[in-house]
């Protein structure tokens, strides 16, 4: 492609992108009083120690899942160990 009709793609693009964020910009006290006037708003992003909290109770689960399953083989060991012992 001529790098004159390159050149032009890449500043319409960039113009384009440029409008799109002048025009968010332009109506975002709009879309606030709206928003505002209907009731809705915007739900908070969960916070750091929000998603700390969710990670530790993963790990928490996850944790909890595998020491019972080491359990479980350690009591099937035993009973194994044992059976031989008494035969």
């Amino acid at each position: 492609m001529n790098r004159h009709f390159e050149d032009a793609r890449y500043y319409l693009k960039r113009a384009g992108e440029t409008a799109t964020k002048g025009v968010k910009t332009e109506l975002e006290p709009v879309r606030e009083r709206f928003d505002e006037l209907t009731g809705r708003e915007e739900e908070p992003d969960p916070s750091r120690l929000d998603d700390i909290k969710a990670d530790l109770r993963e790990v928490q689960a996850k944790a909890e899942g595998e020491a019972r399953e080491a359990i479980g083989d350690a009591r099937e060991k035993l009973d194994e160990y044992r059976g031989k012992q008494s035969a």
